[in-house]
Formats: C-alpha cells, sequence, structure tokens
C-alpha cells in the first residue's frame, strides 16, 4: 500500500514541540502527541478518554539507546497514568477514532501488528515485547490493517520513526542505486536513504583501526557498538555485516568501513566509478 494523503496538523499551544493532533483527510483516526512535561494537559483532553493505542518513546538510561512502550488502553487517560513510574520515556503519541468504533478487540490486534512490525525493524529497544493480539472478522481485520498503515504515515510526521523501515525490500531494490566503498581489497555496499545511509549485509570492513582513532573516537565507538550488538563480527580478518545497518551520514558508515576518518562523498561510489559527491553535483546541475 502507498497511497497519497493530506495531512492537518494543529499545533494547541502554537509550538511544534508542544501538543499536537493530526489528522488524514477521509480517515476516522486521529492522534494526539506531546511531551512528557505536558502530560497532565494531554490527558485532560477530550481524545485521552477514548479506547486507542499510544507510544510511550524515550532513550534507556542504562544503554543509551531509543526505547518505546506500545500499549493499548480502552481508556487512554487512565492507563497512561499508570505509567508516570517509567523514567524513561519523554514523549508520548496516542491514536483513538473519532467515530468510537474502536473495541477492545480492534485495538488489541492494532498493539499486536505494532509490536510485532517494530520488533521486526529494530530501530528502537521495546520497553514491552508481549501482546496476546486478537483475532479479527475478515472484514474487520481488513479496516484496521488501513488504520495501521495511516498510523504508519504519521508517526514520522509527529517525531516517531520506530517504525520506519530501515531499508526497502529487495524486490524493490534498484541495483542502480547502489553505492560500494572499498579498501585495501574490502568491498562494502549501500544506499542514500531519508535518515542517512545503509551499509548492506555482507558489507566488509578492515579490522584494524588507523591511529588517529585514538584522537578522533568517533568512528571506534561505532565500531564498538556495532560489535556488542551482534551487527558485525570478525571473519578471516575482517569485520562482517550480519544484517543491513543505517548510519547518520555516508561518511559515518566510511568511517567504519576504513577504521577511521572517511569523506563518505567521495569514499561511496557507484559501479562505475562515479563518486557520491559527483552524483550529486550532476543531480544538481540537470535540475538548474
Amino acid at each position: 500500500m502507498n497511497e497519497s494523503a493530506t495531512v492537518r496538523i494543529f499545533l494547541v499551544k502554537g509550538s511544534p514541540t508542544s501538543i499536537r493532533t493530526a489528522e488524514i483527510s477521509n480517515w476516522t483516526g486521529k492522534a494526539v502527541a506531546g511531551p512528557r512535561s505536558q502530560i497532565e494537559d494531554i490527558l485532560k483532553r477530550e481524545e485521552a478518554g477514548k479506547p486507542g493505542v499510544y507510544f510511550l518513546a524515550g532513550v534507556n538510561p542504562d544503554s543509551g539507546k531509543d526505547r518505546v512502550y506500545i500499549g493499548e488502553a480502552e481508556v487512554i487517560r487512565t492507563r497512561i497514568k499508570g505509567h508516570l513510574d517509567r523514567d524513561f520515556w519523554k514523549t508520548i503519541v496516542f491514536f483513538v477514532s473519532k467515530d468510537e468504533n474502536l473495541t477492545k478487540a480492534h485495538i488489541k490486534y492494532l498493539e499486536g501488528k505494532l509490536i510485532e512490525t517494530a520488533r521486526s525493524i529494530g530501530r528502537f529497544e521495546l520497553e514491552n515485547s508481549q501482546s496476546s493480539g486478537s483475532h479479527l472478522p475478515e472484514s474487520d481485520k481488513a479496516d484496521m490493517d488501513v488504520f495501521l498503515y495511516r498510523m504508519e504515515q504519521l508517526l514520522p510526521i509527529l517525531g516517531q520513526e520506530f517504525l520506519k523501515p530501515v531499508v526497502k525490500s529487495e524486490s524493490k531494490t534498484k541495483k542502480s542505486d547502489l553505492l560500494y566503498c572499498e579498501i585495501k581489497g574490502l568491498t562494502a555496499s549501500g544506499r542514500q536513504t531519508d535518515n542517512g545511509f545503509v551499509v548492506l549485509k555482507g558489507s566488509e570492513a578492515v579490522l584494524e583501526e588507523r591511529p588517529s582513532t585514538s584522537k578522533y573516537q568517533y568512528a571506534a565507538n561505532l565500531r564498538a557498538t556495532l560489535q556488542s550488538d551482534g551487527k558485525v563480527e570478525e571473519k578471516g580478518g575482517r569485520l562482517v555485516f550480519l544484517s543491513d545497518h543505517e548510519f547518520s551520514s555516508p561518511s559515518a558508515a566510511a568511517a567504519v568501513i576504513h577504521g577511521g576518518q572517511a569523506n563518505g562523498l567521495t569514499a561511496w561510489k557507484d559501479s562505475k566509478g562515479v563518486s557520491l559527491k559527483q552524483k550529486e553535483e550532476k543531480d544538481i546541475k540537470h535540475q538548474l
């Protein structure tokens, strides 16, 4: 499913970081989002008295990693009050139905699908990873799958990207989009994404780090994190990516491959040897 949509965002207090509501034309759902610091005002809203699904997002203080709690409630307001003892979360987003047609079975189905999707994507740690889910009649399931799709469209607009896929499925991958980073006979492949740059599973990186990492530790810290998370492992005198991994920029990805500082705009090249920098300059020139 890949449909265009008209989104209406309302800034309740006039600030983009304060309480917001979001709706999509011709859709019965509605989202409410805001910071934990304004939870009292958020829970006073009429929408908070309805059944729905909610997300509590923040950072795990022990690991420093993004973390999210995904839940469902027959009364959003009541359930959220029970989560105030969890100190990791800093923002809340919840979804309800404007026509009040969401039943307990509906929201449990949505919760189950949401947890399953977030777990498979792996962008955030899950504070809760278990859900009983719910079996629905075929027609209800189809309606809830549409509801879920609309939620996935709105969440990134509201600043939450834990359901955004890291990389397109291979069936939609264009070989011409692939870029390669080569060093010392090793090769890594990847592509640009909306959030940065993804290095693909099977890519190789040097095992030994450059002496400069003792001063500029960014690359060394990234590599250590990837190893501790089981994203890369040592094989035959090199590091190998065990899964796709998205970096904040092409340079961050190249630094991991090179074992030290690197300019991603020149390190990543297409199959013809044209660098990312050259490709971007060419694309811009054609637009002028």
